[in-house]
C-alpha cells in the first residue's frame, strides 16, 4: 500500500461552515473516522486535493432517544451506537449492526455518516494500483468495462455498508444539509442502483443526521456472513424489523446489504401481513428475498453461494425474532 498523496486539511467547527467549505472546493471530501477512506486513497483509488475534517463539528456527533424517536448525528460512532442501553432495547437492529462493522478499534472512530456513504466494493476494484493497471483496471477506476459483468454497460459494484439496511428495516429518514438549507429523504430513497453514483447526495450537501421512529410492539435484528467472524464487510447482511400480534404478523419490513449496488428493501410483504408465519408464509417471505438478491462477481465467494445464503439468512433471523416474542 502507497504512501498518502499530499493534500490540505480543513477544519470547519459548524456544519454549515462544512458545507460552505465542500462549495468552495468541490473536489474535496468529508473525512471524519477515515477508516474507508484513507485506505481508498492509499491504494491511489482516491486522491482529493483537500480533506475537510469534521471532527470538531460538535453537532455531528449529537445524539438523543425519547419514547417516539430517535436522532443520531452522522458523527457518533458506531461503537458508541452499538453500547448505548438506549439503542440496544428501543432499535436492537441498529446496534447489532453497529457492533458487527469491521473490529472494535475501527468502531471507536468510524461513525454511522461514514458507514452509510460508503463507497461501494468490488474485488476488481478495491486493489493496489498495480493490480489495476495489470488488469486493465475496471468501469469505476480509469477503464471502461465492468469486470464483474463485462457485457453490461453499468457499474456492478456492491454496497456493503452494515448499518444502512438495519435504518431501512427501522424506517429511517435521513437529513442531508446544501447551500440551500436542510432537507430530508426517507432512508430508501438516499440510495442509487449503481456502483458509480450509489448515493442521492448532491456534490455540495452532507449528511448530518438520521432520524428513527420509535413505535411500541415492534422487534428488530441485524446478522450477516462474512468470511472471518470478525473484521470483514458482509457477503449478504440481513436486517428485520417485525410486529406480532397474537399469532398473526402485523407488520414486517427486510432490508438486505452486500448483494446489490444499493442496500435494498423487499417488497411484496404486505401478503403476509395478518397472517400466520407459517411454512408458507416463510415460502412467500424467501421468494420476496431473493427478488431483491442481485449479486454479482464482486468478492471471493461464489455469486451462487451469496444468492442462496441470503433467503436462508433472512429466515433463521426472522424465526429467531418470531420466537423471541
Amino acid at each position: 500500500m502507497s504512501s498518502l498523496p499530499s493534500f490540505r486539511l480543513m477544519h470547519p467547527t459548524s456544519a454549515s461552515g462544512a458545507v460552505v467549505m465542500l462549495c468552495e472546493n468541490p473536489a474535496s471530501r468529508f473525512i471524519a473516522g477515515g477508516t474507508d477512506l484513507l485506505p481508498n486513497i492509499r491504494r491511489g483509488l482516491l486522491a482529493p486535493p483537500v480533506l475537510i475534517d469534521l471532527g470538531s463539528v460538535d453537532e455531528l456527533r449529537e445524539f438523543s432517544v425519547d419514547a417516539n424517536r430517535a436522532r443520531f448525528g452522522a458523527g457518533v460512532t458506531l461503537a458508541s451506537l452499538a453500547a448505548d442501553p438506549r439503542v440496544q432495547q428501543t432499535l436492537p437492529a441498529l446496534a447489532q449492526a453497529a457492533l458487527a462493522v469491521a473490529g472494535p478499534t475501527h468502531r471507536t472512530v468510524a461513525t454511522l455518516g461514514g458507514n452509510l456513504c460508503l463507497d461501494t466494493r468490488c474485488q476488481y476494484y478495491n486493489q493496489s494500483e498495480a493490480w489495476r493497471e495489470g488488469n486493465e483496471y475496471c468501469m469505476k477506476c480509469a477503464g471502461d468495462t465492468c469486470r464483474a459483468a463485462p457485457k453490461s454497460a453499468r457499474c456492478f459494484a456492491a454496497f456493503s455498508g452494515d448499518v444502512a439496511p438495519a435504518l431501512l428495516a427501522l424506517d429511517a429518514t435521513v437529513e442531508l444539509l446544501g447551500p440551500q438549507g436542510l432537507r430530508r429523504l426517507p432512508i430508501r430513497d438516499f440510495y442509487c442502483d449503481d456502483g458509480m453514483v450509489s448515493l442521492a447526495l448532491a456534490t455540495d450537501e452532507m449528511l448530518v443526521a438520521v432520524e428513527v421512529p420509535i413505535s411500541d410492539g415492534w422487534s428488530s435484528a441485524y446478522d450477516k456472513v462474512r468470511v472471518r467472524g470478525a473484521i470483514d464487510f458482509p457477503l449478504a447482511g440481513i436486517a428485520i424489523a417485525l410486529r406480532r400480534d397474537g399469532e398473526v404478523l402485523s407488520g414486517l419490513r427486510i432490508a438486505c446489504t452486500g448483494v446489490s449496488s444499493r442496500p435494498e428493501l423487499a417488497d411484496s410483504l404486505d401478503e403476509v401481513i395478518g397472517k400466520r408465519l407459517d411454512d408458507a408464509a416463510f415460502t412467500m417471505i424467501e421468494k420476496c428475498v431473493r427478488r431483491c438478491v442481485q449479486p454479482m462477481e464482486t468478492t471471493v465467494v461464489s455469486v451462487p453461494y451469496r444468492r442462496r445464503v441470503t433467503p436462508v439468512l433472512a429466515r433463521r433471523l426472522l424465526q429467531r425474532l418470531w420466537e423471541s416474542e
